[in-house]
């Protein structure tokens, strides 16, 4: 690793020593946040008191105040920014939606944020509340939302900030599939990333500005894709795939910064966990000639801001009632890590999708399929409570139940499979049915084999003609994640079931400490 991290520090050191125009800038950034204010354990869900006090959670909006404010102090110029997905994620945002994100952002000094698609989980007007609150600008520019009255005033496409005698762009950058992954409605249609970000790069450098800034919400692989195809983008830093950029951290996905061609490329994986760190110099010609840096993990070290701390507990109190409540038990830690969920079968999908199958099966309801999107953590061993429940699943999800015919099935498998390279929350948890992939065959195009239906026998082949009923989620059954084969008027639809949460807690409480576990029911050929 210390050699990794030398030829790295090499690469970059691409000047010898710095001219008297050289301009230095530290960029600190964060991204998908997911309303972790209070602290994680090391699952990234829940931490108690009494585990905090013993130096084992990470986090939380306290500890990042102290480690932002410890970063300034080395820096003679230096700029704030988030990669997106402030929102959804804990009872925080359930309960006060953007207001806390608001009021913790400004409270640290952002200088600009980009739309994640989680901003638009509660349609444009909540963003709208969130953009009226904040002391900086929200950037996307990959997007034409002129039409959405609540957004065409306010949101824009990039800005300029001027620090230490320079001018920096900064660009935003959203998915191009937000319409599939959130509830951006109608009045907004999203386009690709290179050809945004060039024309905003065009637009800035005709004004004379040489260093810019891209805040990506896109994904590690599209921000090395807008980095080789874009000219005039020093720096992007990301978000939405949760990446690990390091050069000492040993989950790491590759080293921090990647460099493709002149552009450094940053992302410090999520909830808080990280604090990025990137020291960048510019020559004349607003071309880096260094970029140094890494993530700071915000562990027990990182003191928590007393003030702070105590502002969250405040927020806190309505929360503590329902959160606190104990529902069940674990006999082991519950895997739930996006790493793992979005590419194969995983513990936390089969309880899920095991939960709502039961929940329905005397309605003759037979296959269950959850998108591991909807997935959003881990639970440790020991007590469960509604708190960490929620936390897994915080969307406020409804059962949806549903009837369609063995291909639309098998057609919801191969999109649940085709973006696994991207590690997209797609992938399908399943109950009732297993099945084979192969990950060489090319998306779309029979990725999917040997599907087997659950019958009061055994397995069998899934039947193309036939009728089955399956049960999902509301987002899910109306076309969200590229299940756009589960939506329309046509499947004997109801949409409005219980809360996703509420099942799988029950069905956590129903016997004695659950025992997590995998079958087999999703193979890899």
């Amino acid at each position: 690793m210390i050699n990794r991290l030398l030829t790295s520090v090499a690469a970059l050191a691409v000047s010898a020593g710095a001219a008297a125009a050289d301009y230095s800038l530290t960029i600190l950034h964060t991204n998908d946040f997911h309303a972790r204010f209070e602290p994680i354990s090391k699952y990234d869900g829940p931490c108690s008191a009494e585990d905090n006090t013993e130096g084992k959670c990470f986090g939380g909006s306290a500890r990042l105040v102290t480690a932002i404010e410890d970063a300034r102090a080395r820096s003679n110029n230096s700029i704030l920014v988030d990669g997106g997905d402030q929102f959804q994620g804990s009872l925080f945002y359930t309960y006060y939606k953007g207001k806390v994100a608001a009021e913790m952002m400004n409270k640290m000094g952002y200088d600009g944020m980009t739309v994640g698609n989680h901003e638009f989980d509660d349609g444009p007007e909540v963003l709208r509340g969130f953009m009226d609150a904040v002391d900086f600008p929200v950037l996307m520019s990959n997007a034409d939302f002129s039409a959405e009255p609540a957004l065409a005033d306010k949101l824009l496409k990039s800005t300029v900030i001027e620090l230490g005698g320079e001018k920096i762009g900064m660009i935003g950058l959203t998915p191009e599939d937000t319409d599939e992954l959130a509830s951006p409605g109608p009045n907004i249609s999203f386009s690709d990333p290179v050809a945004a970000v060039q024309g905003e790069v065009d637009r800035l450098s005709a004004q004379g500005i040489n260093k810019i800034v891209v805040l990506s919400h896109s994904g590690f692989d599209v921000d090395k894709r807008v980095a080789a195809n874009v000219t005039g983008v020093d720096v992007i830093v990301g978000g939405h795939s949760n990446t690990l950029l390091s050069n000492t951290q040993e989950r790491a996905v590759d080293v921090y910064p990647v460099m493709v061609g002149d552009t450094a490329i940053v992302q410090a994986y999520a909830y808080g966990k990280f604090l990025g760190e990137l020291n960048v110099t510019f020559d004349d010609a607003g071309v880096i000639t260094q970029a140094v840096g890494e993530p700071i993990i915000t562990s027990s070290e990182v003191g928590e801001d007393a003030g702070t701390v105590a502002r969250i507990a405040e927020l806190a109190a309505p929360l503590d009632e329902i959160r606190q409540k104990v529902v069940a038990s674990a006999a082991a830690p519950i895997e739930g890590d996006r790493a793992v969920c979005r590419v194969m079968e995983c513990a936390m999908g089969n309880l899920v999708a095991d939960a709502m199958l039961e929940r329905v099966a005397d309605q003759g309801v037979t296959i269950a399929i959850a998108n591991s999107g909807g997935l959003r953590a881990s639970i440790d061993a020991g007590e469960v409570t509604m708190g960490e429940v929620f936390t897994v699943l915080p969307f406020q999800n409804t059962l949806s139940t549903f009837q369609i015919d063995g291909a639309g099935v098998i057609a919801a498998l191969e999109n649940g499979v085709s973006q696994i390279e991207e590690v997209k929350g797609r992938f399908p948890q399943v109950a009732g049915l297993k099945f084979t992939f192969d990950p060489t065959v090319a998306p779309n195009e029979g990725r999917i084999q040997d599907v087997m239906v659950q019958t009061a026998t055994g397995f069998e082949a899934i039947d193309p003609a036939a009728t089955y009923s399956v049960v999902t989620n509301n987002y899910v059954r109306n076309g969200g994640d590229g299940y756009k084969m589960f939506a329309g008027d046509d499947k004997n639809a109801y949409d409005f079931g219980p809360d996703l949460a509420d099942v799988v807690a029950e069905y956590l409480a129903k016997s004695g400490p659950y025992a997590p576990y995998t079958d087999g029911r999703i193979a890899v050929k």
